[in-house]
């Protein structure tokens, strides 16, 4: 896993659908830094956030983990 590509892709889903990233947070239950890390590269989402954040983001547990869709 590319934790840069993967908060790349995460940053250009939650766009996509209209959400800040406070907003996002605010649906997952965390703060909105730790949204922030993600997208930045910093760090991965905690496994438990995983499911909920593929559903949210309208997009495959698959393509959240490799940080992409083979559509691409």
């Amino acid at each position: 896993m590319d934790a840069g590509k993967t908060g790349k892709f995460i940053s250009e889903k939650r766009k996509a659908i209209n959400l800040t990233q406070k907003e996002l947070a605010d649906k997952l239950h965390i703060t909105d830094k730790a949204v922030s890390k993600w997208e930045r590269g910093l760090s991965f989402p905690d496994i438990s956030i995983l499911i909920p954040l593929a559903e949210i983001l309208n997009i495959s547990l698959y393509d959240l983990l490799k940080g992409g869709d083979d559509n691409e």
